[in-house]
Formats: structure tokens, C-alpha cells, sequence
């Protein structure tokens, strides 16, 4: 049987990725003591792979497909040229759905406030190319050095100042830095390589990987409405209703009464249902969703 080979995030994406996969309908197991998930579809095999080397290993044709973040694409195609196919722009993180950031920060007392006050310095990162890039790109001559790790802590003995990875700033702010600019804003991203994109079959079956996940991120936050209304109510229900695209309205086998289906905000239930009571609503369910494909 021919499978797909996918490979999966390791480290701060793993544990979000595998919950997405869940929420597509995939169910992922992870080993700690293996590289290989076992996964409910015969057709997939997966790997555990390193988000720094995903798209080394998605270009070197090493796995059809996988999932690592717009920043190490970027990384890796500014080292060595090698191109990837997006096939899918998935905004999920470890913590949380948004975009993820690698941003120039600084110590709270030192003197640099802009990128142009770090002329001649020395920036750590581990996004060493993208950083270096950056700097070219504004006419900033600095030295960019690699960093194994614990980034936050090396300005301003080790460093003048840093490019890190950071959703909400917290743990910047926990170290004293100030952050002067971004540099670069990060979505994960299912990649393939162009080789398996060749082969109808896996080019198919990685489209449909796609559509599943981003069904999956278009549900999240948001759930089913169904009620019951009078037909004399309906207009004043239908007000109080914001939708995906319109409410479906279906006749009940009382002609007086209609069936409303809609999908909202799940933040927007509670001060809803109250309301679409008071409208004469009956019978109001609401319901968990785990896809929507548009």
C-alpha cells in the first residue's frame, strides 16, 4: 500500500500539532520512546522531525510533507536556496491561535531603541540567516551569532541584544528586555516537496490532509445553534443572529414553526442565548464543532 510520508513537528509545536490532527479527524500517538507515531490512517506515515529541519528534509524529498513554521522555511531557503511547496497557512501555536513572532529585543536600561542603535554590535539568535537578512535589508552592519539556547539571558554581558521567538512577550518581559522591532511573524505551514507533489496520488492525498486541517482550524472558537421559532418571530430571531454565512431556515411539520441553524462565536453564546429566548426561541441546543470547510 502506498503511504504518505508526513512528518510531524517535534518540541514546542508537537503537542499543538497532534491535538489539530485530532480535531481533522487523524489521531495521532506519540512514543516518547519512538520517532514514528503510529497514526489511524494506513495511508500516512508519520515522523517526528525537528522544526528547525523540516523543510530540509520536505526538500531533500527525505518525507513527502510536513509541518514546521514560515520562520525556519524561511531559515533554511536563505542557507541553501532550496525551495518548498506551501500547500496549507495553519495559524495554530503551542499556546495559542496566533501568529508567532521573532522579535529584536534589548534590555530595558540599555541605550539601543531602534535597530539603527545597534550599529557595530552583536546580536544572539538562533534564527541566524533570517537575522542577518534583516539587518542587510535596513543598512544595520551587525554581528549576528548563533544561539544554543537560554537566548533571553545573554544581553549585555554575552550580547547587545537578541532575536527570539515570542507569542505574548511574557518571558521577555520576565527578563528585563524591551522589544525595538519585528523581525519576522510566523504561522506553521504545511509544506511538500515538489517531487511528491509529481505523484497524482500523494499530491492528492496531501490536499486532502489540507482541507481536513484547515476545517479544523476554521472551527475552532466557534459552534453549532440550532432553535425553534414561531414564523410570527422569525424576523426578530434572525436580527439577533450573526452567522458564517446565512442562518438555515427549515420548515417543521407544524407550519406555524421553522427550525434555525446557524454557527457563532462560541465567546458570543452567553449573551446570546438569553436573547433569543426573550425573541421566542425554543428548544435552543447548542453543539460542539470540529470542521468547517468552506
Amino acid at each position: 500500500m502506498a503511504k504518505l510520508r508526513l512528518g510531524i513537528p517535534k518540541g514546542s509545536l508537537q503537542d499543538a500539532t497532534v491535538q489539530l490532527f485530532a480535531r481533522a479527524g487523524f489521531n495521532i500517538d506519540v512514543n516518547p520512546r519512538s520517532y514514528f507515531p503510529a497514526i489511524d490512517d494506513p495511508e500516512i506515515a508519520c515522523t517526528l522531525i525537528r522544526a528547525q529541519e523540516m523543510a530540509r528534509y520536505v526538500a531533500d524529498d527525505a518525507v513527502d510533507a510536513g509541518l514546521t513554521g514560515q520562520d525556519w522555511i524561511a531559515e533554511h531557503h536563505a542557507a541553501t536556496g532550496d525551495a518548498v511547496v506551501p500547500i496549507a497557512d495553519l495559524i495554530y501555536s503551542k499556546q495559542s491561535f496566533r501568529k508567532l513572532r521573532w522579535v529584536l529585543a534589548a534590555p530595558e536600561e540599555s541605550p539601543y531603541r531602534t535597530p539603527h542603535d545597534l550599529e557595530g554590535g552583536t546580536v544572539a539568535t538562533e534564527l541566524v540567516r533570517v537575522t542577518e537578512a534583516y539587518f542587510r535589508r535596513i543598512g544595520v552592519r551587525v554581528n549576528v551569532e548563533f544561539s544554543w539556547g537560554a537566548t533571553e539571558v545573554k544581553p549585555p554581558l554575552l550580547a547587545d541584544a537578541i532575536v527570539e521567538a515570542t507569542e505574548t512577550g511574557t518571558t521577555l518581559r520576565a527578563n528585563r528586555l524591551r522589544i525595538i522591532d519585528t523581525v519576522i511573524e510566523s504561522n506553521p505551514q504545511l509544506i511538500a516537496s515538489e517531487m511528491a507533489l509529481k505523484d497524482a496520488w500523494r499530491r492528492t492525498k496531501i490536499e486532502n490532509v489540507a482541507l481536513l486541517l484547515r476545517a479544523a482550524i476554521e472551527a475552532q472558537g466557534r459552534v453549532g445553534l440550532m432553535l425553534n421559532v414561531r414564523r410570527t418571530d422569525l424576523d426578530g430571531v434572525l436580527a439577533l443572529l450573526p452567522a458564517l454565512q446565512k442562518p438555515t431556515v427549515a420548515p417543521l411539520s407544524d407550519a406555524d414553526w421553522v427550525a434555525v441553524s446557524t454557527i457563532i462565536e462560541e465567546a458570543a453564546v452567553r449573551e446570546l442565548i438569553p436573547k433569543l429566548k426573550a425573541a421566542g426561541g425554543q428548544g435552543i441546543v447548542e453543539y460542539p464543532l470540529n470542521k468547517i470547510v468552506i
